[in-house]
């Protein structure tokens, strides 16, 4: 669990290939989705993870059995604004830019908000 609750974004790299091995074709794309909120609910503390549509479009996009190996993502930890929410903050996950040189090298790295 994350002690500081300052608004952060990040960028990561996850490894979805290593993450469905032994998964049959048909669970391949739900189970990604389900390993990249589980992965942005341990990275930024927040049980409440939302998912933009250009990354689950972009997780999908190749078909349910055909998931990315990888996936270049940037999660945001924002600010609660409803006045009935449970948790003070909230992460948004949005697909980031890879460049041409491919995965090699990324690591995370800190966003400027």
């Amino acid at each position: 669990m994350v002690a500081n609750k300052e608004p952060v974004c990040r960028e990561y790299t996850v490894n979805l290939h290593k993450k469905l091995h032994g998964i049959s074709f048909k669970r391949r794309a739900p189970r990604a989705i389900k390993a990249i909120k589980a992965f942005a609910k341990k990275q930024m503390g927040t049980s409440d993870v939302r998912l933009d549509q250009n990354l689950n479009k972009e997780v999908w996009s190749k078909g349910i059995k055909s998931v990315p190996n990888r996936v270049r993502i940037q999660i945001r930890r924002v600010r609660n604004e409803d006045e009935d929410a449970k948790e003070e903050m909230y992460s948004h996950v949005t697909v980031a830019e890879v460049p041409e040189t491919g995965f090699k090298g990324l690591g995370t790295s800190k966003v400027d908000l």
